[in-house]
């Protein structure tokens, strides 16, 4: 009787692939940027990241345990994952029960009211960020500056960030060509210094994590690289139409979230499409989107509204864009 044949769903064969692995990857390929903003921002980085990945690996225990009554999964990575990437979308000088709150919003609702890891339409994290945004944006627009606050947490000396001040300048009608001195120049956006959330500094490591995560086949080139090239080409346009009222693709590329939403977020299994053109679809969508807000919209970054949006319509794209069945026959022309 213990030898009768099992009958499941394909595929049936095992990529050697499990949630751990792929979610512990993910986890080192974000070290580097870790390290990086540590070295910038200090002990506010510290405590920010630890508070979030401490409340976010709690709530999914609590939830699970006590609430819906099966089994804790918080070994699998992924509350680890949520409440990394939760952290560096936080400024590193904000109030620890802040933090706390939006890894609640971030586990309880974006994740766990869903049914948990899987079936959650939404990027728990982003979910998380921008409720704190539009709950506390006094809290969540206050960006420490870089090393001038490496000593200090909720005392931060903090300024404003490279979109705040093109954004201010411009809706000021000053021009770009004098804004350009009050900002960092390219190899310091590249290199991180410059305001901002704690993941958002350092194009350099982020995209060393990038080809981590690609080396090791836990995403594909498909989403980041179809955002950042809508991004590079519509920013693109409209600096060639008028350099002076519109900022340059690569001041776009290296300021923001865009790195980090790119790679880490809007790649997400669970809220991303299955098929490759689905994936372009749905990374051409989200840097349309960001440029949008950037610039015509009220806020300076647009990248995490972006993927929130293009996270609703997931379903809609694998519905309409999705591989052949296998042993299914091709149609070809002639």
């Amino acid at each position: 009787m213990n030898r009768l044949l099992v009958v499941s769903p394909s595929p049936h064969v095992h990529s050697g692939n499990s949630t751990p692995r792929l979610m512990y990857n993910v986890v080192l390929a974000l070290i580097p940027a870790l390290a990086v903003t540590l070295f910038y921002f200090g002990i506010g980085a510290l405590v920010v990241t630890s508070i979030s990945i401490l409340s976010c690996l709690s709530f999914e225990f609590l939830i699970q345990k006590f609430m819906l009554k099966v089994k804790p999964s918080i070994t699998d990575g992924s509350a680890l994952v949520t409440g990394l990437i939760l952290a560096f979308n936080l400024p590193s000088n904000l109030p620890w029960w802040i933090v706390i709150i939006g890894a609640l919003v971030a586990i309880g609702v974006g994740k766990m009211t869903f049914g948990g890891l899987g079936q959650n339409p939404f990027n728990p994290a982003l979910v998380g960020r921008v409720f704190l945004l539009v709950s506390f944006p006094v809290q969540m627009t206050s960006w420490p500056l870089p090393v001038a606050s490496r000593m200090a947490y909720a005392d931060a000396a903090s300024g404003a960030t490279p979109l705040s001040i093109v954004k201010e300048g411009l809706a000021k009608g000053d021009l770009m060509s004098n804004i350009s001195s009050q900002i960092p120049s390219h190899m310091e956006l590249f290199i991180g210094s410059m305001g901002g959330s704690i993941g958002e500094i350092a194009a350099f490591a982020l995209l060393i994590g990038f080809v981590w995560l690609l080396f090791t086949k836990v995403i594909t080139w498909h989403i980041p690289i179809s955002i950042f090239a809508t991004i590079g080409i519509f920013t693109g346009i409209l600096w060639l139409i008028n350099p002076e009222t519109n900022a340059d693709p690569l001041f776009h590329l290296l300021t923001g979230g865009i790195m980090l939403g790119a790679i880490f977020m809007a790649t997400d299994y669970v809220t991303s499409p299955m098929h490759p053109k689905g994936m372009w679809v749905f990374g051409i969508g989200i840097g349309l989107i960001t440029v949008i807000i950037r610039v015509w919209g009220a806020y300076p970054e647009g990248i995490s509204f972006a993927i929130l949006i293009m996270n609703a319509f997931v379903p809609l794209i694998n519905r309409y864009i999705k591989p052949s069945r296998f042993g299914e026959e091709v149609k070809r022309n002639g």
